[in-house]
């Protein structure tokens, strides 16, 4: 799984959860490595769990020959209190990272495969994500 080796600060503020108000991603909207890549639709916050759950699923399908990019990295943490504890008494205990992730961001790029294989491997992986997605290729320009 994917965590920052060292945190500033332990606990962050919750940030802003409208998704209608978030806006598109300007950085890393742009295929940069590979020839197929996964990009979202919509707004939301992975988990270094979902990322490494889609991660496997693309590896997997790929095999030895392909080559894989992960574009985005977990550094914020999330906390959450126990089951069944009232409210008030303080913010709960970090459970783990996440990385907010907005629309028009690539997660995932893969070279070295057949288109075929490329676009199944990355509608797989984009199953395992909280958020709609679509696979894009890179433009052939001849």
């Amino acid at each position: 799984m994917l965590l920052p080796k060292k945190v500033k600060y332990r606990k962050w503020h919750t940030m802003r959860k409208n998704p209608t108000k978030v806006g598109m991603d300007v950085r890393g909207s742009y295929l940069s490595f590979g020839s197929f890549g996964l990009k979202t639709t919509t707004y939301a916050r992975v988990r270094s769990q979902q990322i490494e759950s889609a991660r496997k699923v693309i590896s997997r399908e790929i095999g030895k020959n392909g080559k894989l990019w992960i574009r985005i990295f977990p550094d914020m943490p999330y906390t959450a209190k126990p089951a069944e504890v009232k409210l008030g008494k303080g913010k709960g205990d970090p459970q783990g990272y996440c990385a907010p992730v907005k629309p028009g961001r690539i997660i995932f790029e893969v070279d070295g495969v057949p288109e075929a294989v490329a676009r199944e491997a990355l509608r797989k992986a984009g199953t395992k994500l909280p958020i709609k997605s679509v696979v894009v290729s890179r433009a052939i320009i001849a």
